[in-house]
């Protein structure tokens, strides 16, 4: 095992290892030709797990698409496991659109830059200069904590978390909960109360491929059997639809909490009008209030003067928890006659609730770290992880803690143009965390 004379604080490790992980290019293009960078992120988190006496494994589930994963042994092994989770893959991004390199790791005005620095190399640091820190120290856990340092989440899991749900439910021993992405960031009220959001809830992820089909024909004569036409129909009716309000526990106790702390009136018969006076914390939950179906490609034909005889169009759908079916049978009915559907991912939501020893303990950590803000549940509108590992009876829960700028657009850094993180966040998550897990 190597040591150094005098380990770093966590606090400070945790932007090191951050910025490392940001220099490894991790880009899921959704092709195993094109994915790249997995392999050395994981190789790079194991070695750093096995510096410290830890003994980590990688699991490929094809070549280069790698996960890490190991076993933090606690003081009572007979209470359930707590597994921490994080993914090394990050969304592409385009270096002419940044002021900075996306894989520089570039520090500036108090912030680290880059790809996944807050989606979710953030996280990944924070867990393992935590880890690093307690075992150098030789404090114990209070129960067996499994990392997991996933290949995949950006492009639905299936090369990562499910693979090992799948492949290897062995890493998932004892296992009764999980903490991962995306919550335990904070959110500043119009009331300038600050809270963290805990996610307890993500809607589900169903990516639909329409097709339609037509005769062929010559572009100049009159045609009653477009494919093209009947699509773009069935696209337009489906893209104009406004999905009826359907409040689940988690958004209803949301909006009850937000009321409650900041004065504003809560109607359940009018949510919408609610989120719309929480300013920028309504982009948070807006999509939360409802299915979501928006058409994010079409395809058809291959010369202009020609009808095709097939036309494409892919719709990214996000049911919220139980509702997958039902959302299908509206979309079949606004999409009409002739439109044939193929799921290319179909993964149902996830709900639990807020409570019970994990849910106090992060409550506790928070008021430790921040006295007087308060941890509230929410629902995710996008996907993560969890629904993988929720599979295998898991509960799970975003807690990934940061402590923001009341004036910083965080939900906009995720997949965005300049992502970045606060450092003083990152410490700030490393502290919370320590408190939490130990509490836990």
């Amino acid at each position: 095992m190597a040591e150094t004379a005098n380990p770093p604080r966590p606090q400070d490790e945790v932007v090191d290892i951050a910025r490392d992980l940001i220099r490894i290019d991790t880009t899921n293009t959704g092709d195993n030709a094109t994915a790249k960078g997995e392999r050395a992120a994981a190789e790079y988190v194991a070695e750093k797990l096995a510096e410290v006496g830890l003994e980590p494994k990688i699991y490929e589930s094809a070549p280069g698409r790698a996960s890490v994963a190991c076993r933090y042994p606690g003081a009572d092994s007979t209470r359930g496991a707590l597994l921490l989770h994080g993914h090394l893959d990050v969304v592409p991004a385009e270096p002419d659109e940044w002021t900075v390199h996306p894989f520089s790791g570039e520090i500036k005005d108090g912030y680290l830059f880059g790809r996944g620095a807050v989606d979710m190399k953030d996280f990944d640091a924070m867990l393992l200069a935590l880890v690093r820190d307690w075992k150098r120290r030789g404090k114990v856990p209070p129960r067996d904590l499994v990392l997991l340092f996933t290949a995949d989440e950006e492009a639905g899991s299936d090369y990562g978390a499910r693979f090992m749900v799948e492949e290897h439910p062995e890493v998932f021993e004892g296992v009764t909960e999980a903490v991962g992405e995306v919550g335990g960031f904070s959110v500043t009220l119009p009331n300038d109360l600050r809270v963290y959001v805990v996610q307890t809830a993500e809607k589900g992820l169903d990516w639909l491929r329409l097709r339609a089909t037509g005769r062929p024909g010559h572009g100049s004569m009159l045609h009653d059997d477009n494919a093209v036409t009947r699509l773009t129909r069935a696209v337009a009716n489906i893209g104009q639809h406004r999905f009826e309000v359907e409040m689940t526990p988690t958004v209803r106790q949301f909006l009850e909490s937000v009321s409650e702390l900041t004065g504003i009136e809560f109607d359940p018969n009018n949510p919408d009008a609610t989120v719309a006076k929480l300013g920028p914390v309504a982009r948070l939950i807006g999509a939360t209030l409802r299915n979501t179906a928006n058409p994010t490609r079409l395809n058809a034909g291959y010369k202009t003067n020609v009808i095709p005889s097939t036309a494409d169009a892919v719709i990214d759908c996000r049911s919220l928890p139980g509702r997958n079916d039902e959302l299908e049978a509206i979309l079949r009915e606004l999409a009409g006659d002739g439109i044939d559907f193929e799921y290319e991912i179909r993964q149902p939501g996830y709900e639990t609730s807020f409570d019970g020893v994990l849910v106090d303990a992060m409550a506790e950590a928070i008021r430790q770290a921040d006295p007087g803000a308060r941890t509230v549940p929410y629902m995710l509108s996008g996907g993560t992880d969890a629904k993988a590992f929720a599979t295998l009876g898991i509960r799970c829960f975003g807690f990934a803690p940061l402590k923001l700028p009341a004036d910083l657009d965080f939900t906009a850094l995720f997949h965005g143009i300049d992502e970045r993180v606060p450092l003083d966040g990152l410490k700030f998550g490393v502290d919370v965390m320590d408190r939490f897990i130990t509490q836990s």
